[in-house]
């Protein structure tokens, strides 16, 4: 099992799931975040430390987000490693209520 980012991230793109990864699964877009299924041990730290509920075991994946399984697959290849927490954009507040994110999202 892994886990996945999900929908909640886009434009929100919080750190602090990064601090916690003890394997360094994270990768990082323009404006949101990935777990590399192939790198994440399923130690189940980053789930409580997303300040907007974005990430999911992907056998828990909420109704309307399973397409983000293959979204974190995919980018994972291609998006650079994080592995420290950074400041969030500066407007991450003002996204974190918004829903229907998924066309904003920038690979």
């Amino acid at each position: 099992m892994t886990y996945v980012v999900t929908e909640a991230c886009i434009k929100c793109k919080y750190t602090d799931c990064v601090d916690v990864c003890p394997v360094d699964c994270f990768r990082e877009g323009p404006n949101f975040l990935v777990i590399d299924p192939d790198e994440c041990i399923d130690c189940t730290l980053c789930e409580p430390e997303c300040p907007v509920g974005a990430i999911f075991r992907d056998d828990d994946l909420p109704e309307g987000q399973e397409e983000f399984q293959e979204i974190n697959a995919r980018l994972a290849r291609v998006w650079p490693p994080i592995i420290q927490k950074k400041p969030a954009p500066s407007d991450a507040d003002a996204w974190t209520e918004v829903k229907d994110k998924r066309g904003l999202l920038e690979e």
